[in-house]
């Protein structure tokens, strides 16, 4: 079963893209930070596709996502993919408008329209009956998934690790960034991704800035579980506290395996 933990993403997704590319970044970290491994190592990547899907779909198997749709009663209407795209949202159809772009004539690219219009609503006109059995049949295209990786990374990835980097932060806090961007989006409201950060800055420096990593870093997750707790459908905090919070409690900066957490309830474990 899929938490429901989009309820607190972007108000306006249309505008997403272009807010995510207008984050401000900081002056360069130090030469030593940006020589370092960051999470856009491909093997750091994995661990981090891992840790979101545990708290996205209760399973560590992330790329057993792409053809996953349900509705999840969060008003956005469907929820799909490995990164829980959203019909009401925006960033679905930007994924089918890509795809579709790429491989003209998908099975997708007739819900185009209908996507264009329920846009910022719950709406399911014009993708019932057949949207999810055909959202089910372009996961079998190998264009497909890779459009929604290439959205992912273009969306969220990128510019959290961008934005991490920036701030002089090792794998952990780039990763808290993401994870952050992922449930709560970048836009002007004050629980998303920008205002969460400007929060901890309230309170700390990150290193880019002179600041000690650790105490900036429990100030993002402390300004993090703030803005979760906005929302009745976040009030399990646990994807914070007995995941990120016990590695930066563990001295784990760079995300190194073996690693250990629990979310929701569930164990999970990386060797």
């Amino acid at each position: 079963m899929k938490h429901p933990t989009h309820a607190s993403r972007r108000t306006l997704l249309a505008l997403f893209g272009a807010s995510l590319a207008s984050v401000p970044l900081l002056d360069a970290p130090p030469a030593a930070a940006r020589s370092a491994v960051g999470l856009d190592d491909p093997a750091k990547k994995e661990i981090a596709m891992k840790l979101v899907s545990s708290a996205e779909n209760s399973s560590l198997d992330w790329k057993a996502q792409y053809k996953y749709i349900e509705d999840i009663g969060d008003g956005r209407g469907y929820t799909a993919g490995i990164i829980g795209f959203c019909s009401g949202t925006g960033d679905m159809l930007d994924l089918v408008q890509l795809y579709a772009d790429r491989r003209p004539g998908n099975v997708l690219a007739r819900y185009l329209p209908a996507l264009r219009r329920v846009n910022g609503t719950d709406s399911h006109d014009g993708l019932d009956p057949h949207y999810p059995r055909d959202w089910v049949r372009a996961a079998q295209d190998q264009a497909f998934r890779r459009a929604q990786d290439d959205e992912r990374d273009r969306v969220y990835f990128d510019p959290a690790v961008r934005q991490g980097k920036a701030d002089g932060l090792r794998v952990l806090g780039q990763f808290a960034y993401y994870d952050a961007i992922v449930m709560h989006g970048d836009g002007t409201d004050p629980t998303s991704f920008r205002n969460i950060r400007r929060r901890a800055l309230n309170r700390a420096r990150p290193p880019a800035q002179g600041g000690d990593e650790v105490t900036y870093l429990h100030a993002f997750l402390d300004a993090r579980v703030w803005a979760m707790k906005q929302e009745a459908a976040h009030e399990d905090t646990s994807r914070v506290d007995t995941a990120q919070r016990v590695f930066l409690r563990n001295g784990n900066l760079d995300l190194a395996t073996p690693l250990d957490w629990w979310v929701y309830g569930d164990s999970y474990h990386l060797d």
